[in-house]
């Protein structure tokens, strides 16, 4: 399109519009874009209409009652995509040639990872204060998908999916261990075989979870069945669980250091554990890292181990008082 032709859509088309429909087709849906955007959806579906009418075709057809781009729609979002490219690699050019590390940087977390992310970013920030995060907990699921729509700048996971091209880059140990409560009666035993936990009550996390994943492959190599006495949807939950009495699990060492220091949990010594995973910081394999989420995928890889410590205090199972 020439230059001249282009004036009505420069006058009457703003970056906000582009920003919103690019991600309304995005993420497939009025009310994601409207949430992972901060907006209210008649707002969303305001600025969709205006832009829709700079244009003089419609963007949207109503398919099964959901909207799908038209042709018009997949060309302008295909364009969109590229003029928020730009304008993004112009921003992080602008702060690198500044040398500053400044603006968004969206991170998405799996919920085992919420208990050291914060103190990542705090001490990220400390050093970098012009950086505003914002920070996504939630399952393995909709990490997956946020992935796959390219939500953030990096994603955190304990197991790195195989269906997708990815960059992933290993961080801290992510050591599993199985938990009791002190009173429980193998809390002083030594040397316990995975069949002898076969008959336990197990709490456990939700299926497509990735601790669940690796327990469950354990079992299976051992030949061990264990059905779960309850499924529950994080990792606080079957930490409450199992001090009250409910049953034991495997959870991250990371997350237990406050009740193995108070003793309400126990570890227990069983063969085989702990099971040593990794934590990762992920990203799709073609995505180019901003200055700021470069920065901060450094200051991870380097900084981590420092910041975080080891888990040295919890190293050797807490036995009960007395």
């Amino acid at each position: 399109m020439p230059y001249s032709n282009a004036s009505n859509l420069i006058r009457h088309v703003t970056l906000r519009q582009l920003q919103i429909f690019e991600m309304v087709v995005r993420l497939g849906g009025f009310t994601r874009a409207a949430q992972a955007l901060h907006l209210t959806q008649p707002t969303v579906s305001m600025q969709i209409k205006k832009l829709s009418e700079a244009l003089g075709l419609p963007l949207f057809e109503q398919i099964g009652g959901h909207a799908h781009p038209t042709t018009v729609g997949r060309d302008v979002y295909v364009a969109a995509q590229e003029i928020l490219g730009r304008m993004a690699a112009l921003e992080d050019s602008a702060s690198e040639s500044q040398g500053v590390v400044k603006g968004d940087l969206h991170i998405s977390v799996i919920t085992t990872a919420k208990y050291f992310m914060p103190r990542l970013l705090g001490a990220f920030i400390t050093r970098h204060p012009q950086v505003k995060p914002r920070l996504t907990v939630t399952n393995r699921a909709k990490v997956l998908q946020r992935l796959r729509s390219n939500e953030d700048d990096l994603l955190i996971m304990g197991q790195v999916p195989k269906q997708l091209a990815v960059e992933a880059h290993p961080l801290i140990d992510n050591e599993l261990v199985v938990v009791a409560p002190p009173d429980h009666p193998l809390a002083k035993a030594s040397n316990i075989t995975l069949k002898k936990l076969h008959h336990e009550r197990f709490l456990v996390r939700e299926s497509g979870s990735g601790t669940r994943k690796a327990v469950d492959r354990l079992f299976a190599e051992q030949g061990i069945k264990v059905t779960p006495y309850m499924e529950l949807g994080s990792s606080e939950a079957i930490k409450q669980g199992v001090m009250a009495g409910l049953g034991i699990s495997i959870l991250s060492r990371r997350n237990l250091r406050l009740e193995l220091l108070g003793q309400h949990i126990t570890i227990l010594d069983v063969k085989g554990f702990p099971m040593i995973r990794r934590w990762y910081a992920v990203h799709l394999k073609k995505k180019r890292l901003t200055l700021t989420a470069s920065t901060f995928l450094e200051f991870m890889l380097t900084e981590s181990d420092h910041i975080l410590g080891d888990t040295s205090l919890s190293k050797q199972p807490l036995k009960s008082k007395g």
